[in-house]
């Protein structure tokens, strides 16, 4: 008999403490962001563009071999330095990629200049 009643009695408890009411508190969190994680990860984006999902247009000025890839990519950033590049590697040749065109018209007048050094350069639009 005494168990029930510790039973009963720890069962009532528990139920009061189940079915009380709470009160959350009301808070709000304001995030600050350093200037400095900003300009990192927009110079990430500059560095490996490949990572990031894009509409945007490039323009392919080369595909082939590692080597020659790296050598027309430093020959294409002494002579075009308001351009980014970067090589991207698709099975079984290195393509290098450069600029980053927001809309066709864009791109294409871009093109026409580069094309008197790279006259084989073409526009892509690389795939999602």
């Amino acid at each position: 008999m005494q168990k029930m009643k510790l039973l009963l009695k720890n069962s009532l408890i528990l139920l009061l403490l189940c079915t009380a009411s709470t009160h959350a508190q009301n808070s709000s969190v304001t995030l600050t962001q350093s200037p400095e994680f900003e300009q990192m990860l927009a110079e990430k984006r500059r560095i490996n563009p490949s990572i990031t999902v894009t509409d945007k247009y490039k323009i392919q000025i080369y595909n082939g071999d590692s080597e020659t890839s790296k050598k027309s990519l430093a020959e294409f950033k002494k002579e075009f330095r308001q351009f980014d590049g970067t090589i991207v590697f698709s099975t079984p040749s290195y393509k290098v990629w450069v600029g980053n065109f927001k809309t066709r018209i864009e791109a294409e007048r871009n093109l026409a200049a580069v094309r008197k050094k790279y006259p084989n350069a073409f526009l892509v639009r690389p795939n999602k």
